[in-house]
């Protein structure tokens, strides 16, 4: 059995008040206590994610029985064995101890540093359940991936290939499209300077495409319906512009298409657990043999936390911020740098 020391009390990043990333703040909490279905996690590293911004600006409430403290993965050890892991945390995930159900607990890939572990669950499980399990992703489908720069693009474009299919990359300028072919796009769209429906059908020799995954919502619905082959699946995963959108049932009948919707974090332990162990089996190893490569990741200290928080809002960010507890900067392969 490893032998842990635990301290009496933790820091943790706690959301003041609902706003800006100045109301994130640094606080002193006793260490959470696990259930019976649950493990105590050392964290080494935190994934920041599109949620955690929701949440801290009040958009994004925890579900009943979850941590209010943000964080929704994690990296780290678990107490009382040593076993390095990552995790998809239902909350508390910005803090040094977070109690996770057993079954959201992957291991650490062999070859990844803590910072790089902890980009991964949020966004796999997101794909992994949303485009795999639910779409059905088959060999030589086109998947076009709005938001491609980012964590969940970023990780929806490693899944595509791993997965037979092709990713056609949504991106907004030229140093997001050279980022997205580093992980294996090679059919990108810069929709800053050109219409995403006309490429979409050109890349596809007119057919369309057969998946789509998004995050926009508002005036791409209609636009990502029209981009569509007959038969093809459309994945909201988020509404970021925050409009209505305007769409032809019509349209959706005569295509066959399947529209579908999904939030992660409400959903209960069992289902999670499924998740992770389509992970396992099917994704887990091109972790480590080198198939799926770490994104484009920064690193910052844990209490930095406002400051990452305004630099994932930035338009220009892209790839994946994390934040380093003491534990975790204490490993030498977890470089950190201001933002």
């Amino acid at each position: 059995m490893h032998q842990t020391h635990l301290p009496p009390h933790m820091i943790a990043i706690a959301i003041a008040q609902p706003g800006g990333p100045e109301v994130l703040t640094p606080v002193e909490q006793p260490l959470p206590v696990p259930g019976p279905e649950e493990v105590l996690i050392r964290v080494a590293a935190a994934g920041i994610n599109a949620p955690d911004l929701a949440q801290r600006r009040g958009v994004y409430n925890p579900p009943p029985g979850a941590s209010p403290l943000p964080g929704l993965e994690v990296s780290g050890e678990i107490v009382g064995s040593g076993e390095k892991v990552v995790a998809l945390c239902n909350g508390g995930g910005y803090a040094e101890f977070v109690a996770v159900p057993r079954g959201q607990v992957l291991p650490m890939p062999v070859g990844w540093s803590f910072a790089a572990a902890a980009t991964l669950p949020e966004t796999f499980f997101t794909v992994q359940q949303t485009l795999v399990l639910r779409a059905g992703l088959e060999p030589g489908q086109h998947v076009l991936i709005h938001g491609a720069a980012g964590g969940i693009g970023g990780t929806a474009i490693q899944i595509c290939r791993l997965f037979g299919a092709i990713p056609i990359a949504v991106v907004s300028s030229p140093a997001k499209a050279d980022y997205v072919r580093t992980l294996g796009a090679t059919d990108i769209i810069d929709h800053s300077t050109e219409d995403f429906v006309a490429r979409a059908r050109d890349l596809t020799g007119g057919r369309g495409v057969d998946r789509v995954l998004d995050m926009v919502g508002g005036d791409y619905l209609p636009r990502n319906i029209e981009a569509s082959a007959r038969g093809g699946h459309i994945i909201q995963i988020a509404s970021l512009d925050g409009k209505t959108s305007e769409i032809s049932a019509g349209a959706l009948v005569m295509k066959w298409l399947t529209l579908s919707g999904s939030t992660l974090r409400p959903q209960n332990s069992a289902t999670k657990a499924a998740i992770a162990q389509s992970l396992r089996d099917s994704v887990w190893p091109a972790l480590a043999d080198g198939r799926i490569r770490p994104p484009r990741m920064r690193a910052t200290p844990l209490t930095d936390a406002p400051r990452a928080h305004a630099a994932m809002e930035r338009r220009d960010n892209f790839g994946k911020l994390v934040l380093v507890t003491a534990f975790g900067a204490a490993h030498p392969d977890n470089s950190i740098e201001n933002l």
